[in-house]
């Protein structure tokens, strides 16, 4: 089960069709969808995870936290919305776009996927792209 839960005033519309998204992502990396948990936030909220946990003093835009057992996904994915807004414009994107990208690349590290040398990170833009692809919204 997906879920999304807000520590700011930002509210994610049309949670189903996200939702739903992220499901046939997870199914089309032939994985299990189990407990998945997004927490929108702010940049203080973000950073104060970013040091007490991983000791890196630094802004993000994502952090996630894999539970995973096996093929079946869990975790916690907390998302500042700040850094997405502020993405978006550095990267001459949507808000929409941008936060799609955020919100499939923390499903893609569950998956396996890293983004730590520059091969891994161009393999991992590949895969936003593709799964940013299946995202539809039902007019």
């Amino acid at each position: 089960m997906i879920s999304f839960n807000y520590e700011t005033d930002f509210e994610l519309g049309n949670e189903k069709a996200y939702s739903k998204w992220l499901s046939e992502v997870i199914i089309s990396e032939k994985k299990e969808e189990g407990e998945i948990n997004y927490v929108f936030c702010d940049d203080d909220y973000l950073h104060k995870i970013n040091v007490e946990y991983l000791q890196h003093d630094t802004l993000t835009d994502i952090i996630s936290f894999d539970y995973s057992v096996g093929n079946e996904l869990h975790g916690d994915i907390f998302v500042s919305v700040e850094r997405v807004k502020d993405n978006a414009l550095d990267f001459n994107v949507s808000f929409a776009e941008e936060l799609k990208r955020v919100l499939v690349h923390g499903i893609l590290h569950y998956c396996g996927y890293k983004d730590k040398s520059e091969l891994e990170e161009q393999f991992m833009r590949n895969k936003e792209n593709e799964k940013i692809l299946m995202f539809h919204v039902e007019q």
